[in-house]
């Protein structure tokens, strides 16, 4: 079996990967001037928010994939924030969950990195997440929802050691009830087995690929914020305007 080196980085470290490329066709009618991601939510874009939670974890550069309307995301971020460090990775066509990580691949310095879609957030200790990838040197660790309301999310399966067997279909009838939470951890050497310049699918490509290979879920009963629909997006501002929901676990 093939050992990777030990991760000793601290998570300062290590980069984080956004992704902020789709259209938001689905947000479109109550979003319709700005990317799904810069969608405001008490005058501030959700990007921000999600942002905000990552650095009380200590990550400090941040790898924005933008696409659709990507001017909007480049100004918003172009000035110098305080010791956070912004680069725009931008996609002149369609490239997908995983084409557009690999289109960013010349800006990740960082071995191990952290992946989160921008249009949702699962609160989740990421300080233990990082520590549960490292004991088992996994290539890819995702975070999981422990939930018995599945929805339309992508499910996924896992072993008694939590190492993930497999994936579902959305809606598919199935036995497991762990959902996709669309946060990873990922090793750096994932990135030659997805194309250049090629749309991909994390979720329906890239995965399936190596479902075999040494990659973990890591289970959270967190709540899972998606601003991805108009109904959604209306819940989210409910749950961080009027209940001051918090964005992530207290971290000491």
């Amino acid at each position: 079996m093939h050992t990777r080196t030990p991760i000793k980085n601290k998570l300062s470290d290590i980069d984080v990967v956004i992704l902020c490329g789709g259209t938001g066709s689905r947000l479109r009618r109550v979003v319709d001037d700005r990317p799904k991601p810069m969608a405001e939510i008490n005058d501030r874009p959700f990007l921000d928010i999600l942002i905000d939670s990552f650095c009380e974890f200590g990550f400090r550069r941040f790898i924005l994939c933008a696409g659709y309307m990507s001017q909007i995301i480049r100004d918003y971020y172009s000035s110098p924030r305080s010791s956070r460090q912004f680069v725009i990775s931008e996609e002149h066509k369609p490239l997908g969950t995983a084409g557009a990580i690999k289109n960013a691949a010349k800006f990740i310095r960082s071995d191990t990195f952290l992946v989160a879609n921008g249009d949702s957030f699962c609160s989740v200790d990421l300080r233990a997440f990082y520590d549960f990838h490292s004991a088992r040197h996994a290539l890819m660790s995702m975070v999981v929802l422990d939930t018995q309301n599945t929805g339309d999310c992508g499910l996924v399966s896992l072993d008694g050691s939590q190492r993930i067997v497999g994936f579902e279909e959305r809606n598919q009838r199935c036995q497991s009830r762990y959902v996709n939470a669309g946060i990873y951890l990922f090793q750096k050497e994932l990135l030659s087995l997805i194309p250049d310049d090629t749309s991909f699918s994390l979720e329906n490509e890239l995965f399936p690929k190596i479902v075999k290979q040494s990659c973990y879920g890591f289970v959270t009963q967190g709540r899972l914020i998606d601003i991805g629909t108009p109904e959604r997006f209306a819940m989210a501002i409910k749950h961080l305007a009027e209940k001051q929901l918090q964005l992530s676990e207290t971290v000491s």
